[in-house]
């Protein structure tokens, strides 16, 4: 089963209410049955103990025979993103945070009960699967699944798979949806926090001190940018979010702090573009010598 398959030519139109509606009645169900004592709606004691990425990684190159000896019994969790039912066979492809993973299922190894209800599951709901290792006649590792739970209801459709989110407005106020069907969009936040995690530790290994300095401040000050403004009930007193940190780090340092280094965010009440947001993150560091 291929994860990126050939889009048809032309789709019949989806009410997205109608779908919804569909899997607040699947949720709702599942509910009922919790109240009757007939298992959990969102069960939170499924621990996975491998990701998608770490296996293919370690298993991708492994031959057919030599895979299905070794009998590797593993554990997986994530968003269900395909599923192709085949009668009493099925695949799905499940992605976890870091990849994508095939799942064989068979209406033999789960049970005809919770075969009929994997066939009822929607695409973007939370799994766990348990299993072992093999790989598929074209040659793609995959988890011939012996457990399969629900672990988490989707209500919402995602979006079309073949295209993703089309539109860029969409993607900024709905990152989250972004990031489903986005693995460029995942890259960037985790490129961007191997970027910090790269300052900080830069930072400490020089002999900074890490600090946190207030965001509320009675006076703005440390840059000519326009603040925002909100009320301290408790103080009676007009505050503003902070627009630089620099006034604070300097008095540590008057304090006797030689070196200090803080990455936080500061809020200027301003234009607002691709490259300039009113709340960002900023690095400020002060040393004394």
């Amino acid at each position: 089963m291929s994860d990126h398959p050939i889009p048809p030519a032309s789709a019949p139109a989806v009410d997205e209410n109608q779908l919804i509606t569909e899997r607040r009645e699947k949720l709702q169900l599942l509910r009922t049955a919790q109240t009757e004592g007939k298992g959990v709606a969102f069960p939170n004691d499924f621990k996975p103990g491998h990701r998608a990425a770490a296996l293919t990684a370690e298993h991708g190159g492994t031959d057919a025979e030599p895979l299905e000896a070794q009998a590797l019994q593993v554990s997986v969790a994530g968003r269900m993103m395909l599923k192709r039912v085949m009668g009493k066979a099925s695949f799905a492809t499940l992605q976890d945070s870091t990849g994508r993973i095939q799942l064989y299922v068979t209406r033999d190894a789960i049970g005809e009960e919770a075969y009929a209800d994997f066939k009822r599951w929607d695409l973007g709901d939370i799994v766990g699967a348990e299993g072992t290792l093999m790989k598929t006649k074209t040659g793609e590792l995959s988890i011939k699944v012996t457990k399969l739970r629900l672990l988490t209801k989707s209500l919402r459709p995602l979006p079309d798979k073949f295209h993703g989110m089309a539109d860029q407005e969409q993607k900024y106020r709905q990152r989250y949806v972004d990031l489903i069907t986005d693995e460029s969009a995942r890259d960037r936040f985790k490129a961007r926090s191997r970027a910090v995690s790269a300052l900080r530790e830069f930072m400490v290994a020089n002999d900074f001190l890490e600090v946190e300095t207030p965001m509320l401040h009675p006076i703005p000050g440390g840059a000519n940018a326009k603040p925002f403004k909100t009320h301290h009930n408790a103080l009676d007193q007009e505050m503003f979010l902070r627009i630089a940190p620099e006034l604070y780090l300097k008095r540590l340092i008057v304090g006797g702090f030689e070196r200090v280094f803080e990455i936080n965010r500061s809020y200027r009440n301003e234009g607002i573009s691709v490259r300039h947001n009113p709340e960002f993150t900023m690095m400020e560091f002060y040393a004394a010598y």
